[in-house]
């Protein structure tokens, strides 16, 4: 089987799988393709491809012969249009929010793998990319806004005064909020979390921040660990506590998502205009919409002294390790579905599988995103 791998639009810096992924594919017995220059900005060079036992080419000649192509964003028009017949298309397509490209897909005959759909599974857990790029994204944007406060992250006693600690309020404690209060708490701030998930209290205590509860929550199992959508009663409770604890921080950062919706909106307008002048908000869920009520997505403003950062995509800032943290998730699904003389084998009994798929042979696969497309 030939496999392709693609290079990345302008404003991605990763790749979907590095030399040393590319070693580890070639044990299945399968060739390898790879876009020309297409892991400069992640540090790999093509040389580092060929030595690992690839085959650099030119991106029109890949996208019209391999029979699986390897991405990271969602398939880019000449991907779509391929003429490649049942080419395998895998990368991160975000479904939910680019409904038009999945039909484009549906009807051009791909097989298409979103692996932001891959379940939230002990077993899946080596495959899990959104919990690998969300701990880059929870960790960069504590220092991101450690660089833009203008003040101190930890407490400093000195000849010139007692500087007190940075206040952080991170909104949301999964894989991104655990990692932003970690790496908060060793740059010595102060660390306040609020999620409406009570399961999460002790993860937080443990790592040292304390946890804000609102009674109420509404919570469920088949969610897969991630926050549900909440009562009107509980958004009323939830909008005074975040207020008026997002007044005394230096810091809010946000990272409540919830799959296939807009992102909830915890930050209002009168907040943020509350909020001490020099403070900064980093919104990781600005692609779906934002936290923060005056969030724009990869932009940067300045509103009434208070710096609001809309950033989604921190892991193309970290592109060496979040393609190798990437890669490592995609070679455990590619080992799921490659058998080890070459062959493609899809078994769509297998739960991984079938929740990854979103089209095979012109039909919708994944159950989830039926129900929401034909809704």
């Amino acid at each position: 089987m030939h496999i392709g791998i693609i290079k990345e639009p302008d404003f991605e810096n990763r790749i979907s799988l590095l030399p040393e992924g590319v070693a580890e594919l070639k044990k299945l017995n399968v060739e390898i393709w790879v876009e020309k220059g297409s892991g400069l900005r992640a540090y790999a060079s093509d040389l580092q491809y060929e030595n690992a036992g690839a085959n650099i080419s030119e991106r029109s000649e890949i996208l019209n012969q391999a029979q699986m192509l390897l991405m990271i964003q969602p398939p880019a028009e000449d991907v779509i249009a391929s003429k490649k017949e049942g080419q395998l298309i895998i990368s991160v397509v975000n479904p939910f929010f680019n409904k038009s490209i999945v039909v484009q897909l549906l009807e051009n005959n791909k097989t298409v793998f979103s692996l932001d759909m891959i379940p939230r599974t002990s077993r899946a857990q080596s495959m899990d990319i959104l919990s690998s790029m969300a701990t880059i994204a929870g960790y960069k944007a504590v220092l991101e806004s450690a660089l833009l406060l203008p003040h101190f992250f930890p407490m400093f006693m000195s000849a010139a005064g007692t500087i007190r600690p940075a206040r952080l309020l991170i909104l949301g404690a999964g894989v991104a909020g655990l990692q932003a209060i970690a790496t908060a708490r060793k740059l010595g701030a102060v660390v306040e979390v609020f999620d409406v998930r009570s399961a999460v209290k002790e993860e937080v205590a443990s790592l040292g921040g304390k946890f804000i509860e609102v009674e109420g929550a509404s919570e469920e199992k088949a969610a897969g660990g991630y926050a549900v959508e909440q009562t009107e009663e509980f958004k009323n409770k939830q909008k005074k506590l975040i207020h008026d604890h997002a007044v005394k921080a230096d810091v809010v950062i946000c990272t409540a998502q919830i799959p296939g919706r807009k992102a909830p909106l915890l930050i209002e307008k009168e907040t943020v205009e509350a909020m001490k002048a020099g403070s900064v908000i980093i919104d990781l869920a600005a692609s779906s919409g934002g936290n923060c009520a005056l969030t724009q997505n990869e932009k940067t403003i300045i509103h009434q002294g208070i710096r609001i950062v809309g950033k989604s995509n921190y892991p193309s800032e970290m592109s060496s390790d979040a393609s190798k943290m990437f890669g490592n998730n995609l070679l455990g699904f590619l080992r799921l579905i490659i058998e080890k003389t070459g062959s493609l084998k899809l078994d769509f009994e297998d739960d991984i599988v079938k929740k990854t798929c979103l089209t095979h042979e012109k039909q919708l696969i994944n159950e989830q995103y039926k129900t929401f497309i034909n809704s």
